[in-house]
């Protein structure tokens, strides 16, 4: 499938535009590309196919196939690098931006990408079903629920005559190489398909359908695989494809459910999808505080009845005017026996008489819009999909891509299909506590802290010496006569999880400017330990605290900060509490602009976001939304960049997509505002096409967390009270704490695979405090992929592949990145 014809001539010339000047080695020459360096957004010229470092990848002088392939969940595409995308007979959201991912990364790097429609049935019916896809085929689809190529079981393709009909009419259209997205049945076919690959084609040779010649040119298959699942449940990736957008879609109706819930008073039996895995039922359970909970992974103990229903009981006694129940479908007993949701219903109704109803979700969760992560997942590893062909050898393993912490990896398919074989089989067997290590460091953390926080339980030790209750209090307080300082009992923050803004209230006041109450506050309340959450000012706040304990004694207690902001801006953590939420609030709006635009012919759409100086905000939503440019402060650009794109806008205009989405960040450059650019892209683009602004302002604060926010933000409070516990108990001596190191002041955040306690003195260092930001972002990197997807020409020296690697036991705390 990569035939060695020799390069061309304007590639011996050195006449390829668009890359500095770095040099590679191309069919065992020297070829260097000359040229200034590159730009933010450069204009679009002559492609040149090239990877440094690779040198059967001259893609000028190549051409590649990829081939695209889905059963049920169908996402294929094919190019003279032919990959494929097959999966099972559901779709699900984050597909279509998957599609859109694999297609135009194919095409960038000069392969020539088919669709296969209606998958593995598209694929064994050949014809029409199997379509070469330009860069205009999935336009405007990355927002779309589903997949536009269709979806469909395919029972030919488990037999021998189906595979060889889909191998002939894979030879046929030159593909050699697949993507495929689905769950474990999908990739398992295919990597069954490639493992008789070699065999199929001796049989076409044999029955003279192909020639020797044919047979010899593509003699090797290479899989590639992208999972999609919304039950999460595959091995060996931290979150798969689709799997957000459920979890958004089941908070909805939690949320929606909970306002009836208390003003009738009633109990709500809730069952989700998640037929052999519990990651839905578990995850919204963590995220809207339900009161019991079912997987088919940790079925409840004999007398699991009586145990409910008091603990029902006392919730209501304590002034609960709801209870949620959440049941996976496949929940069952330890017997092994079926609990069904009307089974609970029942139940709560004979022995408790409170009004209670059943809400079955259903397919409810497989619809609507994709979330931002999911459309940013799905973009990020089909881009690391072609990668993952293009470097293919003959002793390459079938791999699939997968997600640890923020991180792309690649891991042998069939050792994850195994694993998660493994986990059934544990299940079936009755070894639950098995199954659920099974399912990786990420499930069994979920269930530890849903077990913790779901019902109250005796303190089993005291940290402290006096075994003083906990109080809530915001700095600003503490600089008053009368500061706002209270206890908080277990069932006072009841109800707080899907609760938007802080209930605490905030404020920007730093401890600098009133140090003296603050210290006097903490003698007057015996306060041991702070736990901080906010933004910058949080980080710096807890810095002054910190630089204070030389001076005042009374400061040296334990302090933790727990980063959240919407700017994505604290040292310590490549993701702040709330930005997810924001990111998708200005997802949202940026699909209405965008089709605001659909009966308007070319039209610009200039689009102000908040973040301050960080540009994170900008960046993962103009990916989200495809947007063709997104300027931030950290990736400086001049007024040539801004000429350049407008004349990549100018050019688009004259294609079928007659519509532009540029973003902007608030304060990314000092002269360059939204009004400049307002006037230059009217001006420059005059006849052409016209242009709005919008400046998205506040309503990316508001809004109801997102479901990775809630279960973010309590993953990191568990995890900062138990760090806190520790170090008090470390710093506890003649009956006082004395903390005065530097660990026992930190942010706690992830940061790419683990989550970690920073010390806000070693922070200092990293930190640009007159721009509030962290002197290195790795979400800067994403921003090639931003440039790619909307046709700008780059460097591919610069793309940084995922590595193969094999699966393990994940160590990572959260189950997701990006």
């Amino acid at each position: 499938s990569l035939p060695s014809s020799p390069a061309p001539a304007e590639l011996q010339e050195g006449q390829s535009q668009g890359l500095s000047g770095h040099t590679g080695e191309a069919d065992g020459r020297q070829v260097r590309f000359p040229g200034s360096s590159f730009p933010p957004f450069s204009k679009v010229g002559t492609r040149t196919p090239f990877i440094s470092g690779h040198p059967r990848l001259d893609r000028t002088a190549r051409t590649f196939q990829i081939s695209w392939r889905a059963t049920g969940i169908p996402h294929p595409v094919g190019c003279r690098i032919p990959r494929d995308y097959s999966s099972s007979h559901i779709a699900f959201p984050g597909m279509n931006a998957a599609v859109r991912a694999v297609t135009r990364m194919g095409i960038y790097v000069g392969a020539k990408v088919f669709l296969i429609y209606e998958g593995y049935e598209g694929l064994v019916e050949g014809g029409d079903n199997i379509k070469q896809a330009n860069w205009l085929s999935v336009s405007n689809i990355i927002q779309l629920g589903g997949t536009v190529i269709g979806s469909a079981r395919c029972k030919a393709f488990t037999t021998r005559a189906g595979r060889l009909r889909a191998a002939r009419n894979l030879v046929e259209h030159g593909i050699t190489n697949l993507c495929v997205i689905g769950g474990d049945g999908s990739l398992t076919g295919a990597d069954i398909f490639r493992s008789e690959w070699a065999g199929l084609l001796e049989e076409l040779v044999r029955e003279g359908q192909i020639s020797e010649e044919v047979a010899k040119k593509n003699c090797r298959l290479n899989i590639v695989g992208l999972v999609g699942s919304i039950d999460n449940d595959f091995c060996g990736t931290d979150m798969t494809i689709g799997t957000d957008s459920a979890l958004h879609r089941i908070m909805e109706v939690i949320d929606a459910i909970t306002t009836t819930a208390q003003s009738h008073q009633r109990t709500f039996v809730l069952e989700v999808m998640g037929r052999h895995c519990g990651y839905l039922a578990l995850v919204s359970g963590l995220a809207s505080g339900a009161d019991w909970l079912f997987i088919p992974e940790s079925p409840p103990e004999d007398g699991w009845e009586d145990l409910m229903c008091e603990r029902l009981g006392e919730t209501r006694s304590r002034g609960s005017r709801l209870n949620i129940i959440i049941i996976a479908e496949g929940a069952i007993d330890r017997s092994g026996k079926p609990i069904s949701s009307n089974y609970v219903k029942d139940l709560v109704v004979q022995r408790l008489g409170f009004d209670t109803r059943v809400t079955v979700l259903g397919h409810v969760q497989r619809g609507g819009t994709p979330s931002a992560f999911d459309r940013v997942l799905s973009s990020k590893m089909g881009m690391e999909a072609v990668m993952a062909l293009l470097e293919a050898t003959p002793d390459t393993p079938a791999c699939v891509v997968s997600l640890s912490g923020n991180q792309s990896v690649r891991l042998p398919l069939m050792e994850c299909v195994q694993v998660t074989k493994d986990v059934q089989k544990a299940m079936d067997e009755k070894r639950f506590e098995e199954a659920i290590q099974l399912r990786g460091r990420s499930f069994e953390n979920n269930w530890n802290i849903y077990k913790l926080l779901a019902h109250q339980k005796p303190a089993q030790e005291k940290v402290r010496g006096d075994g003083e209750a906990p109080s809530a209090w915001d700095t600003p307080s503490t600089c008053r006569s009368c500061p706002q300082v209270r206890e908080v009992g277990w069932h006072d923050v009841a109800g707080w999880l899907g609760r938007g803004g802080s209930m605490l209230g905030t404020k920007r006041t730093l401890p600098k400017t009133c140090m003296e109450k603050i210290v006097e506050n903490v003698r007057k309340f015996n306060i041991q330990g702070l736990l901080v959450i906010g933004g910058f000012e949080a980080y710096e706040g807890v810095l002054q605290l910190v630089e204070a304990r030389g001076q005042y004694e009374e400061l040296c207690i334990v302090m933790c900060v727990i980063p959240a902001t919407i700017s994505n801006n604290v040292p310590g953590t490549d993701f702040s509490l709330g930005s997810d939420t924001a990111v998708n609030a200005a997802m949202e709006s940026c699909d209405r602009i965008k089709q605001s635009a659909s009966g308007t012919k070319r039209r610009v759409f200039i689009v102000e976001t908040m973040g301050g100086y960080c540009g994170y905000l900008s960046t993962v939503t103009g990916i989200a939304v495809g947007a063709d440019a997104a300027y931030v402060y950290e990736d400086p650009f001049t007024i040539h960049d801004l000429k350049a794109n407008v004349e990549h806008l100018t050019d688009k205009m004259k294609t079928d997509i007659q519509r532009g989405l540029v973003l902007r960040n608030e304060k990314c450059h000092e002269h360059y505002t939204t009004e400049f650019l307002y006037n230059l892209y009217s001006s420059e683009g005059k006849g052409i096409f016209d242009c709005r602004i919008n400046v998205l302002g506040h309503l990316q604060q508001g809004g109801a967390p997102t479901p990775f926010d809630r279960n973010y933000g309590t993953k990191l409070g568990v995890k900062a009270v138990l760090w806190m516990s520790e170090k008090l108990q470390q710093v506890y001596t003649k009956g006082r704490v004395f903390a005065n190191s530097g660990d026992t002041a930190c942010v706690i955040g992830l940061r790419k695979k683990v989550v970690a306690f920073s010390p806000v003195t070693e922070l200092k260092k990293v930190t640009d405090f007159e721009h509030r930001l962290p002197q290195e972002q790795w979400w800067l990197n994403l921003r090639l992929m931003l440039k790619m997807l909307a046709n700008y020409q780059i460097s591919l020296t610069e793309y940084i592949s995922g590595q193969m690697e094999h699966v393990t036991r994940r160590t990572l705390s959260i189950e997701k990145g990006f």
